[in-house]
């Protein structure tokens, strides 16, 4: 089992900056992805970032250039550095952590954090 525990969520103005932290329980020592997801009401869960622990990236296309996933390996913790906020972004971000182990998938997902963008 692992436990994810997320915190940094808020309100927010538009145009403002968020960062939000999510903290595994343990190391995985298998290739794995730990990423951000977010539901805002009346919407369907969606990717906003994902990092591999080698590197790799991958934005949503409404986020490019606005928002920066990034990972401390040695923490277990991946952050999302949330700039030139805008109302639409507002929603429970997810923190989640998947990866493939010999036999079987691994998803695992945090409690949620609200962020909320907004005069």
């Amino acid at each position: 089992q692992v436990q994810l525990v997320e915190s940094g969520g808020g309100l927010v103005q538009p145009g403002g900056s968020l960062r939000v932290a999510c903290a595994a329980s343990r190391t995985i020592s298998s290739t794995n992805t730990m990423g951000w997801y977010r539901q805002a009401p009346g919407k369907q869960r969606e990717l906003v970032a994902a990092m591999t622990n080698d590197g790799r990236t991958n934005y949503t296309d409404s986020v490019k250039g606005r928002f920066t996933i990034s990972r401390d390996n040695a923490k277990n913790t991946v952050y999302l550095q949330m700039n030139s906020l805008k109302p639409e972004d507002t929603a429970v971000y997810y923190c989640n952590l998947a990866w493939t182990g010999r036999s079987a998938q691994y998803n695992y997902w945090g409690q949620g954090t609200q962020v909320t963008v907004s005069s």
